[in-house]
């Protein structure tokens, strides 16, 4: 299912020498959630999409960990929901790509590829990415058996054999959760030890499901309509194999998509912003909400959660300035 872009207008439609109130970076669960409840609010919100309307959950063929549809719902579905609801309330949703910032004074401004906005706040939801392996297959076969979710993707796999690429602790975190479903869990590490915390390493070593192979990385996935098996290569040896599986989960970290605030605003070492308790920045006025400002749970319920406190906060600090 294709997300709704109905209403989607062009920057010439929108802009105009008054700023914006609320300016939601990003259209994932954390950006549709702060839109719904700054429109609500009567503060007018205007979402800019990104490159990817609906953020990673509209990649995932199914979600059925979010409360509400006991069924499951596609991931695309979801975001068009999300969408819809934001717009009903007056969210206005445009189809663009924020590429720099001036957080330096309000109203901040943001241009974009299409145009520039200022804007009396700011919440940022754009997301991160789960970094690729860039090898051959990978693309052509996400979703259909290469994951970078567990949570999400597990069930699918129930009594059958996959592979976790990775070594730290979201590699075995996740290859735990999947021993869950799975027959079998086998991990594929380019060294011969792993970097994760001395607890997971052993509760993974202790459980029978997990095997391990190591020294080696992926040069490529095999399949027409789904994952039939992985290319591997010894790093030591050069020796080269195939192993068959039924799904590949890629867990070698995220890369929240911050780059445009570097400088500008307050980040941990692996570029997440760092937010307090009411998803505040190190700017006031300047919110974060989901994969952008959380490097730990990565869920959509989660996200869409630091999008409502986002909106809710950037209304209480409007208001304030009213005073």
């Amino acid at each position: 299912m294709e997300l709704n872009l109905t209403g989607i207008t062009g920057p010439s439609s929108v802009q105009s020498d008054k700023p914006l109130k609320v300016l939601v970076i990003g259209s994932g669960p954390a950006g549709f959630a702060a839109a719904l409840y700054a429109a609500r609010a009567e503060l007018e919100p205007l979402v800019l999409t990104g490159m990817e309307l609906g953020g990673q959950a509209a990649l995932t063929n199914t979600i059925e960990n979010y409360p509400g549809f006991p069924e499951g719902v596609g991931g695309s579905e979801l975001g068009d929901l999300f969408q819809r609801q934001a717009e009903r309330f007056g969210a206005r949703v445009e189809f663009d790509t924020a590429t720099s910032v001036d957080l330096s004074q309000r109203p901040f401004y943001v241009k974009t590829e299409s145009g520039e906005y200022r804007a009396e706040a700011l919440i940022i939801a754009t997301g991160a990415s789960p970094n690729h392996l860039d090898v051959p297959g990978e693309s052509e076969l996400t979703g259909k058996g290469v994951s970078y979710c567990a949570t999400c993707d597990g069930w699918f796999f129930k009594d059958k054999k996959v592979v976790v690429v990775g070594g730290g602790d979201s590699a075995l975190e996740e290859a735990l959760y999947l021993t869950r479903h799975a027959a079998t869990v086998t991990i594929v590490h380019r060294r011969d030890e792993l970097r994760a915390g001395l607890i997971l390493q052993r509760r993974a070593k202790e459980n029978p499901k997990i095997d391990y192979i190591w020294d080696t990385v992926v040069t490529g996935i095999v399949g027409e309509e789904k994952v039939e098996a992985v290319r591997l290569k010894n790093v030591k040896t050069g020796e080269e194999s195939t192993f068959e599986t039924d799904g590949v989960f890629i867990f070698i970290g995220h890369t929240p998509n911050t780059q445009i605030f570097e400088g500008q605003l307050e980040m941990d070492d692996l570029g997440y912003l760092v937010v307090d308790s009411l998803m505040q920045t190190s700017v006031p006025g300047v919110y974060a909400a989901g994969e952008a400002a959380d490097p730990h749970f990565r869920q959509v319920i989660t996200s869409a959660g630091m999008g409502a406190g986002a909106a809710i906060q950037a209304g209480r600090f409007l208001e304030a300035q009213e005073d």
